[in-house]
């Protein structure tokens, strides 16, 4: 199962099966750096609420490149953090999936999976803005604008690249169609006049007879 979304910031939470997979589709410029949280709540049966945590499972998070390389592979906690950076851009995709051992699930083994992630150089930390020394509360919240500032200015400049390549695709797509169209016109044309000098011959043979 896959969801797409994109930076600055992502937070959510999504259902699964105690071991279904769920995969998201994280856009990115090269050299981002990447910062994901999650925290895992089971089903209770009994109380048919989901629990506070989920002690005993763990999650496997594993993070795919554009062109197929693992870039992380991990076993974590029910309650974890992992970081990435982006060597090249393009579609990656977080794949997570709980580390259960039960041999048959069944559908009301269900999890909750809260999920936030973060793209830039300085992830948001609300413990240093609620800080009570304002003087470093002010200068963290400086670097994390500044690192905001960076990543903007990092994926318009991604956003135009994207957006000419697709014009140079557009345009590489039309000239073939237009020769495709042209040579097409010479076809039936040529087909054509063919067609009239043998009716054309065909009369004169018939004249002759």
């Amino acid at each position: 199962i896959f969801l797409f979304f994109w930076p600055l910031s992502s937070a959510m939470y999504f259902h699964v099966a105690e071991k279904e997979e769920k995969c998201l589709i994280e856009d990115l410029p090269a050299e981002t750096l990447v910062t994901g949280r999650y925290k895992i709540q089971k089903w209770d049966i009994k109380e048919h609420d989901f629990l506070p945590s989920a002690p005993g499972l763990g999650m496997v998070v594993t993070i795919t490149a554009p062109n197929g390389e693992v870039l992380l592979s991990k076993l974590y906690g029910p309650d974890g953090k992992f970081t990435f950076t982006s060597h090249s851009p393009g579609e990656h995709t977080i794949c997570m999936q709980s580390n259960s051992t039960n041999l048959i699930a069944f559908v009301s083994n269900k999890l909750r999976i809260h999920f936030d992630v973060q793209a830039g150089e300085n992830p948001l930390d609300f413990h240093m803005i609620n800080a009570k020394d304002k003087v470093k509360a002010v200068t963290y919240g400086l670097e994390h604008l500044r690192g905001e500032i960076n990543h903007i200015i990092k994926q318009q400049e991604y956003q135009r690249e994207r957006e000419e390549n697709y014009r140079l695709k557009s345009e590489e797509t039309n000239n073939n169609v237009l020769w495709w169209a042209i040579i097409q016109t010479a076809i039936l044309t040529s087909v054509g006049i063919w067609q009239i000098k043998h009716f054309k011959d065909f009369l004169i043979a018939k004249k002759v007879v």
